[in-house]
């Protein structure tokens, strides 16, 4: 039965037979079939059929939600039996929104270190994206913003987010210990990508003050925002504990924005589960004790 609520969350996930087989690793003929001795075991009709995935019925959308339910406590149950046998272990699947990335290791650094068989996929996803991912089981935890009210989820907040103003040393722009959001819609600026938060809310701060942000170049990569601030010809807004995180070199020039200052608590957030899954546990016991240094 587990193997066959596996496949209904595949298609819902991937809503394509072949993807959905494909994460499943079987045959798409061994889905089908799997599929369809599910609907006559529950005696309903699950997946509206065609040439193509159409969709789930109704019946198969209510399924749906005990599947997650079900896979999920399976998942835990096998977790939880393995790690009394062989010591924590296993691989933590972990959503991080663009801004928050250079963070992730003042948590997984420890955590490696107290338990070296434990295993991590770090993802580099919006903020908009991250609930569904926890909600379809591709993820076990995220890094997000939770000023927000978030429902059927433990919530852990870990450091609150001030914004910078980066540039390079030799920057023209390069003036004085501070920077109004006015000043820094009148620069020429690289940001993250209109689908992140990040974005949505350094967008928001400058039109609040009647700015016409000058957004010349994009990207969803802390990474390409910081080689063409180094260039000199781009500045981009950072939060400050990123900023610190990353290490930068003296190449770079922070100034703190003011005028308003804005203030934003980014945390982990987990599914509400009990019992937790040992690796579980072990990561938001981490996560707290970074918090305690970093908030």
């Amino acid at each position: 039965m587990i193997e066959k609520l596996e496949y209904l969350l595949a298609l819902a996930q991937e809503r394509h037979f072949g993807r959905a087989a494909e994460a499943c690793s079987v045959s798409q003929p061994s889905l089908s079939l799997g599929l369809k001795q599910l609907e006559e075991s529950l005696g309903v009709m699950l997946v509206q059929r065609g040439s193509r995935f159409i969709g789930l019925t109704s019946e198969g959308e209510r399924v749906l939600e005990w599947a997650r339910r079900i896979v999920s406590d399976a998942r835990a149950m096998r977790q939880d039996v393995k790690a009394l046998k062989h010591g924590l272990n296993g691989r933590l699947r972990v959503a991080v929104i663009p801004a928050a990335l250079p963070m992730v290791a003042t948590v997984t650094r420890p955590l490696s270190a107290r338990y070296p068989a434990v295993q991590f996929t770090i993802l580099s996803r919006a903020s908009s994206e991250i609930l569904a991912m926890l909600e379809n089981l591709e993820i076990d935890a995220a890094i997000t913003y939770i000023d927000e009210p978030i429902t059927r989820v433990t919530t852990i907040p870990l450091y609150r987010e001030r914004y910078q103003l980066l540039m390079s040393q030799d920057s023209a722009f390069a003036n004085g210990d501070t920077a109004t959001w006015t000043e820094v819609s009148e620069l020429p600026l690289c940001l993250l990508t209109p689908d992140t938060q990040n974005r949505q809310i350094v967008d928001g701060l400058m039109r609040g003050v009647g700015g016409n942000p000058r957004v010349t170049l994009e990207s969803d990569s802390l990474t390409v925002l910081l080689a063409h601030v180094r260039s000199g010809d781009w500045l981009t807004v950072i939060p400050e504990r990123v900023a610190a995180a990353s290490n930068l070199g003296q190449e770079f020039r922070m100034v703190p924005i003011v005028e308003p200052e804005v203030v934003h608590t980014i945390g982990l957030i987990m599914p509400v589960r009990e019992p937790n899954t040992p690796l579980a546990a072990a990561f938001a016991s981490e996560a707290r004790r970074a918090a305690v240094a970093l908030l």
